[in-house]
């Protein structure tokens, strides 16, 4: 409870003041370095306050909280309970507390439920609750279970401290190579937009306040549209094409969650060709965050770039550039003047205040642009509770992370989003399979197998053979890159040619975890029956095969044809390969 004498001392402290008189109230507090440090949302790492972090190669919370006089972090990592999350970031927020105008913290993270591998973009669920990918959720077509999932997500968030996310993802899935439209809601527009207004509604509630979770919807204008399906994380990817005109179509689901009420926005590291737009990166481009987000869409919100734009770094240990595209040749000094003239209010993964308070300090940057930005920064700080309840009751967090009742919700999402797409030949479909079969199973520990039938060392000795594959992707030249599954879509002949050896011996069942739309036309001509999944377990995926849990998932893309046909096909353009194998909303049932 706030004192009267801290309420006199620190008048925005008094709950009962509206908002925006609170803000101003702090705002004519704040030093120049104080405003500056509201300007930088990065990466920070769990571990002991006054040490740097040597996993992530971060500088100490000391450093950043009392030196940078930063309060915005994306926690990177975490710890195998829930509870000890709480704790350090109880400590976190003591740290914050023991400042001159005791600013709290806000912690944001990127996706932590689902299966993914890639630390760059999400985190494994370690003790949240797990639930397949957004493309699962997509498959799966029902807003309660997205609206659901998220609500249960902002539990467990709001458990640990964690108070923004960097999330949803509402790109449309359009060009088939891109390596990120695994966390996307598909092709569709209109399904991306209904599904991601869900997902705002879950993790915001019904209204905003302290009990929420908030959104930083990304990445706006869209992403998808991807010259030659390569990622803007990367020099060689950093076009996006509107060969099809379409610029406007994935702005849909934006629109959608502007509508439902999402509180923030981060833009793509892309940026556009051959459109009425700056060709620089969407954080750097007035035309896009000014007068297409802010004035013709109406958003007044939080608009935080996306990760490093301004600075170099090293990821795994390799050099690493800002992605400065179009304005590689401007000093970081320079870009970061570019991103607040394009009307940012954050910089994502940058911690260098001291750039800004030169750009103030010469008049390059008016403090009254600086004022503008903090105050919508400060706001959402307040709308959280923040300043009321910034700590957590550290020893409830395990009774609320990774609940039963929440594990056993992604456990039935992950059932629901598997997709069948071919089961046997007419009239003689091998699923679901019979009780007692002798399976020899691949991609599955044996051990999991036997609760739902004999499990064998040999192919030669089964019944029904079960494999389990990941959608094909090169590996390229750094392991940063190589987490982005990327490039070809068709499986390497001596896959193709596995799975025809195994199918000799016995009716083969192929599950293919679908990150990207492989090209499945050699697998289904050699297996008997051929699922997708995007995040499910063995027992998932086995309960479904056995029938215990019927299927029901449905495509959120189009799976294409062949290589040939994605490389003719327009990046922006949704459904745009030509007689793609299988489309978008196929699946069977039994």
């Amino acid at each position: 409870m706030t004192s009267v004498d801290t309420i006199t001392s620190r008048p925005w402290l008094d709950h009962e003041l509206p908002v925006a008189e609170r803000v101003e109230l702090l705002l004519g507090e704040m030093t120049l370095e104080e405003k500056v440090g509201l300007f930088f949302h990065t990466m920070i790492g769990m571990g002991e306050l006054t040490e740097p972090n040597a996993v992530f190669s971060t500088p100490s919370a000391v450093d950043y909280v009392e030196r940078r006089h930063m309060t915005h972090f994306n926690l990177i990592g975490g710890a195998p309970t829930g509870r000890e999350i709480a704790e350090w970031h109880n400590a976190l927020q003591r740290l914050a507390a023991s400042t001159r105008l005791g600013i709290p913290v806000t912690l944001s993270t990127d996706p932590r439920h689902s299966f993914t591998d890639n630390p760059g973009t999400a985190m494994l669920s370690g003790p949240f609750s797990q639930w397949p990918e957004p493309l699962g959720l997509a498959a799966i077509r029902d807003e309660e279970t997205v609206e659901r999932f998220a609500d249960i997500a902002r539990q467990e968030y709001v458990a640990v401290g964690l108070r923004v996310a960097l999330h949803p993802q509402v790109d449309l899935a359009t060009e088939p190579r891109w390596s990120r439209q695994v966390a996307t809601f598909g092709e569709d527009a209109e399904l991306t937009g209904r599904l991601g207004a869900a997902y705002v509604r879950g993790f915001q509630g019904a209204s905003f306040g302290p009990g929420s979770v908030s959104t930083m919807t990304k990445h706006f204008p869209g992403g998808g549209p991807q010259k030659d399906g390569e990622d803007p994380h990367f020099a060689h990817g950093r076009e996006q094409v509107y060969p099809g005109d379409a610029f406007e179509l994935h702005l849909k689901p934006f629109e959608e969650l502007i509508a439902a009420g999402t509180r923030q926005m981060m833009p793509y590291y892309g940026m556009p060709v051959g459109t009425s737009y700056e060709e620089v990166g969407f954080g750097f481009n007035k035309s896009v965050i000014t007068g297409l987000l802010r004035e013709r869409l109406g958003f007044d919100g939080v608009v935080c770039t996306d990760w490093g734009l301004l600075t170099d770094a090293e990821i795994f240990g390799q050099p690493f550039p800002a992605r400065a595209w179009g304005v590689e040749h401007l000093t970081p000094r320079e870009r970061m003047k570019k991103v607040l003239d394009a009307g940012a209010d954050q910089f994502g993964g940058e911690a260098c205040p001291e750039l800004l308070i030169e750009l103030v300090q010469s008049g390059e940057i008016g403090e009254e642009r600086l004022d503008r930005s903090a105050r919508r920064i400060l706001r959402e700080k307040f709308e959280l509770g923040l300043f009321e309840s910034a700590l957590v009751d550290a020893e409830a967090a395990d009774a609320v992370v990774g609940r039963d009742d929440f594990r056993a919700a992604g456990e039935w999402a992950q059932r629901a989003s598997i997709t069948l797409l071919t089961n046997g030949g007419e009239g003689a479909p091998l699923l679901p399979l019979r009780d007692g079969a002798t399976l020899y199973v691949e991609g599955i520990d044996p051990s999991r197998a036997e609760a739902y039938g004999r499990a064998v060392a040999s192919p030669e000795e089964a019944d029904v053979i079960v494999v389990r594959l990941q959608a094909p992707y090169e590996e390229r030249p750094t392991v940063f890159e190589s987490l982005f599954h990327s490039g070809s879509l068709e499986f390497p002949a001596e896959v193709v040619e596995h799975v025809r050896e195994l199918a000799s011996h016995a009716p083969t069942v192929v599950d293919v975890y679908a990150d990207r739309p492989a090209i499945l036309e050699p697998i289904v001509e050699a297996a008997t029956a051929v699922t997708v999944n995007w995040g499910a377990s063995a027992e998932a995926l086995l309960d479904v095969l056995t029938g215990r849990f019927a299927p029901r998932g449905r495509l959120p893309f189009d799976l294409p044809r062949s290589m040939a046909a994605v490389e003719a096909s327009r990046p922006d353009v949704p459904f745009d390969t030509a007689e793609p194998l299988f489309r978008f909303g196929d699946g069977l049932g039994y």
